[in-house]
């Protein structure tokens, strides 16, 4: 019952019905208190509406329980800390980004969102640094690659 309805509540997401997805996720999730993935999809759910407010909970909620799969852990801190940089809590949301980075080092989402909140808590050059990290590990950088890694943790060298 619970596997079918938050597979439906996830589907109508997809499909745009977000309301009607939002009822049934917060109904599965006043029943499933302790369910990280019902959790995680009821905060996913409330994001997509603007509701950033209502998300915040639920992301806490998905982030210390057990269950989720690592790609829905990884979402759930990408969403958490972006969710708490747009409600103007920034420090909450470095600390949301780097209890991420630490269980997913690498991934350039979480560092791109990093970056924003590190420009909203104004420091900007940390902000500039970690995005250039993120570009010169994209073929983006191509040939550049070498000097924009150098640059990033250089940014004022001067000759």
């Amino acid at each position: 019952m619970r596997d079918d309805e938050l597979a439906r509540a996830v589907r109508l997401r997809e499909e745009g019905s977000r309301e009607e997805a939002r009822e049934l996720l917060l109904g599965l999730a006043e029943r499933h208190p302790e369910d990280a993935e019902v959790a995680y999809q009821t905060a996913w759910v409330h994001d997509v509406l603007g509701l950033e407010k209502e998300a915040a909970p639920f992301y806490e909620r998905a982030l210390a329980g057990e269950g989720l799969k690592p790609e829905d852990r990884l979402g759930a801190f990408t969403g958490y800390g972006s969710t708490l940089r747009v409600l103007g809590r920034y420090d909450e949301a470095l600390a949301a980004f780097r209890r991420g980075l630490a269980e997913f080092p690498e991934d350039p989402g979480l560092r791109t969102f990093m970056s924003m909140a590190l420009y909203n808590a104004g420091r900007a050059r940390e902000a500039v640094s970690t995005l250039l990290k993120v570009l010169a590990g994209t073929e983006a950088a191509g040939q550049y690659q070498r000097a924009v890694t150098y640059y990033a943790d250089h940014l004022d060298e001067t000759v």
